[in-house]
């Protein structure tokens, strides 16, 4: 008789700040694994990722919701997986951003996600918003919204973060994440860039491996969308722009921005979108490569 293989169990918690919605929809369009392999299915063997709260996809809502949040952090304390979409709204003690009622009060999402990353075992900041504030803390800010490194700098929690950001992030950015996590626990310091963004997937400025780079060699730039050429003098942000887009496509290797005619908006980095505005804006000459 076969023995049977003792799964391991990683809980996730799922948690939603000022955001779209837009990378849970990105993550849920997996393609290989797909959503229901990474949520169902062991997708390293004998290890299994339980996600515990999304308020996107669980059935729960209310109080029942608000109870299963907090039974699941006390009963796997020190031991979660903390996933954060969407920026920390800060201003007037977090007041622009509630998510739950408890005695009678709105609770802040500041105040919900101190009290989550203080007991997390890692996190992972997924979105620009989520790591570097992104839309939700373009100017003027008036909610105070922030990163989660920046939130958790201030309240000195010093959990272990990586920032998996994008406009959305794509899904591989995600899936192969957490299959390090699984696979080799936190990453070493060594393994991410100066913004803990895994150099897995952020480690090229995407001008590198773009298709119309020989067009930048030869001096041939297109005026007008729709022309042959590189689209650096209609606002091309992928020499300062690091991700692995130009490789890995998006829509299951279908196409990615540049591929369909649009220069790239710089969407992985810190600053977007106030620092690479206006988006169709030539780059300034001193930000170009040599």
């Amino acid at each position: 008789m076969l023995a049977t293989m003792k799964i391991e169990e990683f809980p996730a918690i799922w948690y939603q700040a000022a955001n779209c919605g837009g990378c849970s929809i990105s993550i849920f369009n997996s393609v290989s694994p797909g959503i229901e392999n990474i949520l169902i299915d062991e997708i390293i063997p004998g290890k299994h990722i339980n996600l515990r709260f999304h308020t996107t996809i669980m059935a729960a809502e209310g109080n029942a919701a608000v109870r299963l949040l907090e039974n699941s952090k006390k009963a796997n304390e020190d031991n979660y997986i903390l996933i954060v979409e969407g920026a920390i709204p800060t201003a007037k003690n977090g007041t622009y951003g509630t998510t739950v009622n408890k005695d009678g009060k709105r609770v802040p999402m500041a105040t919900q996600l101190q009290s989550l990353a203080q007991d997390a075992s890692v996190i992972i900041a997924l979105g620009t918003c989520a790591a570097f504030g992104g839309i939700a803390a373009a100017q003027p800010n008036p909610t105070g919204c922030m990163g989660v490194d920046q939130f958790l700098n201030a309240r000195r929690i010093t959990t272990p973060l990586i920032n998996v950001p994008g406009c959305p992030p794509h899904p591989d950015w995600f899936t192969g994440t957490i299959a390090s996590l699984l696979l080799y626990g936190p990453p070493k310091p060594e393994e991410l860039d100066e913004y803990k963004r895994p150099k897995t997937f952020y480690n090229k400025p995407i001008h590198e491996n773009c298709p119309r780079r020989a067009y930048f060699e030869e001096g041939k730039f297109a005026t007008s969308f729709g022309e042959l050429g590189c689209l650096n003098e209609l606002g091309c942000k992928g020499p300062v722009t690091y991700a692995d887009c130009p490789l890995r496509k998006w829509n299951n290797g279908i196409n990615w921005c540049i591929g369909a005619g649009s220069p790239c908006i710089s969407c992985c980095e810190p600053g977007f979108p106030d620092l690479v505005s206006p988006f169709y804006q030539k780059l300034n000459a001193t930000s170009l490569p040599l």
